[in-house]
């Protein structure tokens, strides 16, 4: 309890029921006060632009911390890891690059390009030392729908009416200004897709710049891999088409996985029995050497390429079995070796892909910062999600000028390069070195991959993300909150629409959070008999109450949106209502004085209940003199809620029965001096800052004596 200004004092040493007497008295740090804007202005200036040597070299280490590494490599202990990892996961690149370039729209050398340039960039501007950022599947089906719609709106051919890519025409001749009329399909498809990489690696420098990479955090475990799931769900959904053999355009809009499965049932009649029979053959082949990868992962030093193995054999037999003349199996087509000149965005196009872009932004940053994080704490070193931002930013705003689609972290990869002896970040420098030999050398190779088998291999890699469904039940036990959360976004991004998933699973998981506060309740504290220690009384046995004096604990903030549920709830717990005794009484009050002493049977028995009414009320309030609030586990109290503390003291006040409030922190208390509950003299200013303070303070209070006006 403190008073005013009163000097900060201690208990003296002695008897503990001295001890217990003397109040805790606490005072306050005198804030200090508030610069002028100007000077505050001027200091911040001055900070941010003063330029010293030792502050040049921290901001270029910060910003490229492959500079501060990188000389202290410690190169016979790392380097065998480095490398192994390295070639491992570049292996892995290579068919996983050119099967994921169909989900994006894309020709397979695009693929290459992607995960071949944001090797390098983030393996310079990444704090990270072992995830793998190049191809994701959920990102690329998120291009891929952009890149399909304005295709349609630009009145070009869909996909089933092109036979064979046409990269090598592009290479040959393509112009390096704006795209015109010459340009064809596979052209304008990478220009779109480039132009939203461009638009959302801006997006992710300028979160950056403007410090917001705690972004990532309302962006919840669940939310996230239930979005992860339901997009998964597209995906497979979209790959049927190759593994059928069929030429069916992608579905727009809202609805596309219904929209899907209607055409594949409607065009199941034309299925290309050669695909089929591939995919068939592929998927018996792959899904158990992946379980087996899987089971004996701790015993092998390194998962074996299946995937690898399974596309060279495929473009061997589809070679020399002329799969794609005889059968007329779709094809990856010519790919060319070599690089594309840079070309510039689309700037035009950018209105229409700016909220896309966005979206698209914002799931690459937020699977990159979690798996950054995660594998971070796991081997012991911090990661920085701000230069997380600028280097997965400028992985897309720089291969976006070498015709490159959007990249983040991907956690099977990610997976790979740890458990081979990942040590640093040149792992990812490796990875890029070959797949720089498959693009200068090898690439021209794939030219007769059926596309079935590139789908096959994305359905593979969609296990992990499918597998959660069996966890549904596990979820539900452990939080029934997260889990529902889990499947709204799901649900959302798989039925509805897969951006619209992540808007819903964001609103749902701060519905949530709101209702938590608004599902709070106060709970009686009662005393434990061994020491001065409160808790619920109605969850723990052995505890006492104090005759008279009764402590309760609300477990939220009270603000505009609970202050109502907040009062409702104590009186409920109290088991008196000051507003409704106060109302019994004036009610029953007029009716003594209006009917006098001569009244009927009838009105004699209705006032008689009346005054049973009224009596149960009074006989509450009797019992009850004082009121012990303990706000420890409020967090803050906003005006509202001031304002719904004055009238709880006030009510219950009228009755005779004191409230006190105990144990506030230094900003409650602040919030409440600012909205006026304490008394603007400071002899009546009381604060506990225990509870055991305020029942004794309020025990020490004369009992009132007399009749009903506020006394029992």
């Amino acid at each position: 309890m403190t008073h005013g200004d009163d000097c900060c004092t201690t208990a003296e040493d002695g008897v503990e029921s001295d001890q217990q007497q003397q109040p805790l008295i606490l005072e306050r740090l005198e804030k200090q006060q508030d610069k002028n804007w100007k000077s505050v202005v001027s200091h911040q200036l001055k900070k941010r632009c003063s330029c010293t040597a030792e502050r040049a070299k921290s901001k270029i280490l910060g910003f490229a911390p492959i500079l501060g590494w990188l000389p202290r490599y410690q190169l016979r202990e790392w380097l065998l890891g480095d490398a192994m990892s390295g070639l491992i996961v570049g292996i892995l690149l290579v068919p996983q690059s050119i099967a994921y370039s169909l989900l994006a729209s894309q020709d397979p050398i695009y693929g290459l390009y992607t995960s071949f340039f944001s090797s390098i960039i983030y393996a310079i501007l990444g704090t990270s030392r072992h995830i793998s950022v190049g191809i994701f599947g959920v990102l690329c089906l998120l291009v891929g729908q952009v890149v399909d719609r304005e295709l349609a709106l630009a009145g070009y051919l869909t996909e089933s009416s092109v036979s064979s890519n046409s990269s090598g025409i592009l290479l040959a001749g393509q112009r390096n200004d704006s795209v015109g009329v010459e340009c064809d399909r596979s052209c304008y498809a990478i220009t779109v897709g480039a132009t939203v990489t461009f638009t959302a690696g801006v997006y992710q420098v300028l979160m950056g710049i403007f410090q917001v990479g705690f972004v990532s955090v309302y962006l919840s475990n669940s939310l996230l891999s239930g979005f992860a799931t339901g997009a998964s769900l597209t995906i497979l959904t979209s790959q049927f088409k190759y593994l059928l053999g069929l030429k069916i355009p992608r579905p727009q809009g809202w609805f596309t996985l219904f929209k899907t499965w209607y055409s594949l049932l409607s065009n199941l009649g034309n299925t290309n029995i050669c695909d089929l029979v591939t995919s068939l053959v592929c998927l018996l082949v792959l899904i158990p050497t992946k379980e087996l990868n899987d089971r004996f992962k701790a015993k092998l030093k390194a998962p074996i390429p299946f995937e690898l193995f399974v596309v060279i054999i495929a473009t061997l037999a589809s070679h020399f079995g002329h799969f794609n003349t005889d059968y007329g199996s779709g094809v990856a087509g010519d790919i060319p070796t070599g690089f594309l000149p840079p070309q510039m965005p689309m700037w035009s196009l950018i209105p229409n892909v700016a909220v896309d872009a966005f979206s698209i932004a914002i799931v690459g940053f937020a699977i990159t910062v979690s798996l950054s994080e995660m594998f971070a704490k796991k081997h012991g070193y911090a990661v920085d999600a701000n230069q997380e931002m600028y280097a997965i930013g400028f992985c897309n705003i720089l291969p976006s000028f070498f015709r490159c689609f959007t990249t983040s972290a991907a956690l099977t990869k990610t997976l790979v390069k740890e458990s081979t002896g990942c040590q640093t970040q040149v792992s990812g420098l490796v990875s890029a070195l070959v797949l720089l030999l498959v693009l200068l050398v090898i690439a021209p190779l794939f030219y007769s991959l059926q596309k079935c088998v590139l789908a096959v291999i994305i359905v593979v890699n969609l296990r992990g993300a499918l597998q959660k469904f069996t966890e549904i039940p596990h979820m539900w036990r452990v939080n029934r909150i997260d889990a529902s959360i889990w499947l709204i976004t799901m649900a959302t991004s798989a039925l509805v629409n897969t951006e619209l998933g992540l808007l819903v699973g964001v609103l749902v998981s701060a519905f949530c959070v709101l209702g938590r506060t608004q599902q709070a309740q106060v709970l009686e504290l009662g005393r434990a008999t061994t020491r001065e220690h409160y808790e619920d009384l109605s969850s723990y046995r052995g505890l006492g109450t104090h005759p008279g004096v009764a402590v309760f604990r609300y477990g939220a903030p009270i603000y505009y949106a609970n202050q109502s549920l907040f009062k409702k709830s104590l009186y409920r717990c109290v088991g008196l209502d000051p507003v409704k005794e106060k109302a019994y009484r004036i009610k029953f009050n007029k009716k003594n004085k209006k009917q006098g002493k001569n009244t009927n049977m009838k009105s004699d028995k209705k006032d008689e209940v009346e005054a049973g009414v009224t009596a149960t009320f009074m006989n509450s309030s009797c019992s009850l003199r004082s009121l012990v609030i303990d706000c420890s586990t409020i967090l803050f109290v906003d005006t509202a809620g001031v304002n719904a503390l004055k009238e709880v003291r006030k009510d219950y006040g009228e009755l005779g029965i004191k409230v006190v409030l105990a144990q506030c922190s230094a900003s409650v208390l602040d919030d409440l001096e600012r909205g006026g509950y304490f008394p603007k003299d400071e002899e009546n200013r009381v604060i506990f800052f225990t509870i055991t303070d305020a029942v004794h303070y309020l025990q020490s209070l004369p009992t009132p004596n007399g009749d009903y006006d506020g006394k029992c």
